[in-house]
């Protein structure tokens, strides 16, 4: 392996570490939630955070699993599960799935363009 090989996989890695999840498509989703939330996601997602992330991600999947309560609901799971694939490489090829069937089956909603109150 080259040097100039080397350079150019460090910087890759670098612009990797740079966007919230690592995956450009997450990154497009994370941009489209309210201000608050988006900020609170992509804080989550770094990878120094991890020690916070892994327990979020874990409530999370419990207050969805929990989702008859008041308060609590299913949005929780598929969030938890978002985060938790940071982390656990059997859940990060369920995301790039999950991602991949988003981009075919719902391209607007990567659509930075696109209103952000979409109910399809």
């Amino acid at each position: 392996m080259s040097a100039a090989s080397n350079e150019r996989g460090n910087e890759a890695a670098g612009s990797a570490g740079e966007m919230a999840g690592g995956d450009p498509r997450l990154d497009k989703l994370v941009d489209r939630l309210p201000p608050r939330m988006g900020d609170t996601v992509t804080y989550l997602l770094k990878p120094s955070n991890r020690w916070v992330r892994i327990p979020s991600g874990a409530l999370l999947i419990v207050g969805g699993v929990l989702s008859f309560l008041p308060i609590l609901g299913v949005w929780m799971l598929p969030l938890g599960l978002a985060l938790l694939a940071e982390d656990v490489p059997a859940l990060r090829s369920s995301r790039s799935k999950v991602l991949d069937w988003v981009e075919r089956k719902r391209p607007h909603w990567l659509d930075p363009s696109a209103p952000k109150n979409d109910q399809s």
